[in-house]
């Protein structure tokens, strides 16, 4: 059965201490409000990696991710940080391919593929990121671009590989506008994303694979986003920076 997840995106927010206080109102809210077997991923900024992975240990149900990851395994790449490194840290998830780092840093399906193999290689378990831009749907070119993030960014990983690996879709239109896919729109993609899956590894393997939805999820569409067959949790960015409304969010699969 595949893992309900609901994983926090903080970006490039919070300071050390504003970090580890969030966190740690997060990890007791888990403690005493969440019933279910969802599991809770927060992806901080480097900084707090390994003093949130201390906290994290006394909850089974939380855990930690970065951001980003170098593809290569060390060398002379100023200002960046390798998965070996992350995983130091006591971290077990990394996000890969969000829409930011595709846009802003020009990140490809080529490179991201190169990132997948380097954090599977150093135990992390990527967050992968696909998903099309307003243009791209509105041409009706979305089914094309997605398989081809799939494609090219971690279909080239055999079936033991690929079971580590959660997909989270997140139209780019979404991301941070305030404006959130229906939850018919939501399901149609994952539900396309699974049948890909399954064309390539096979169903079982296909309905073991979690897939989040992320843009703009909030405690109050979450309920319905999560109502959906194929909508394993969320990717969350914005409501992830308030203790409160993540919580609200986590606790939808109660």
């Amino acid at each position: 059965m595949r893992k309900k997840i609901v994983a926090g995106n903080w970006k490039m927010n919070m300071d050390y201490e504003d970090g580890l206080s969030l966190f740690s109102e997060v990890v007791n809210m888990v403690h005493d409000e969440v019933t279910g077997k969802q599991h809770v991923v927060v992806c901080s900024p480097f900084i707090h990696l390994h003093s949130l992975a201390q906290l994290a240990k006394s909850n089974a149900k939380v855990s930690i991710g970065a951001q980003n990851a170098h593809q290569a395994e060390s060398g002379a790449y100023t200002g960046e940080t390798s998965a070996k490194m992350i995983h130091s840290t006591g971290a077990e998830y990394v996000i890969l391919g969000h829409s930011e780092r595709r846009q802003y840093f020009g990140e490809t399906n080529e490179l991201l593929a190169k990132k997948v193999d380097t954090a599977l290689k150093n135990s992390l378990k990527p967050i992968f990121c696909i998903g099309e831009t307003l243009q791209e749907r509105e041409a009706n070119e979305h089914f094309g671009i997605i398989k081809s993030q799939l494609v090219e960014g971690v279909f080239h990983l055999d079936a033991t590989q690929f079971a580590q690996v959660v997909i989270a879709y997140e139209p780019v239109w979404a991301i941070g506008t305030g404006v959130t896919a229906t939850s018919a729109q939501a399901q149609e993609i994952h539900v396309f994303i699974r049948k890909e899956i399954a064309a390539k590894y096979g169903q079982e393997v296909a309905d073991n694979t979690t897939i989040l939805y992320g843009g703009s999820c909030n405690p109050k569409n979450a309920g319905e986003l999560f109502a959906q067959g194929d909508i394993d949790g969320g990717l969350i960015g914005g409501a992830s920076l308030k203790s409160r409304d993540f919580l609200d969010i986590v606790k939808v699969f109660n």
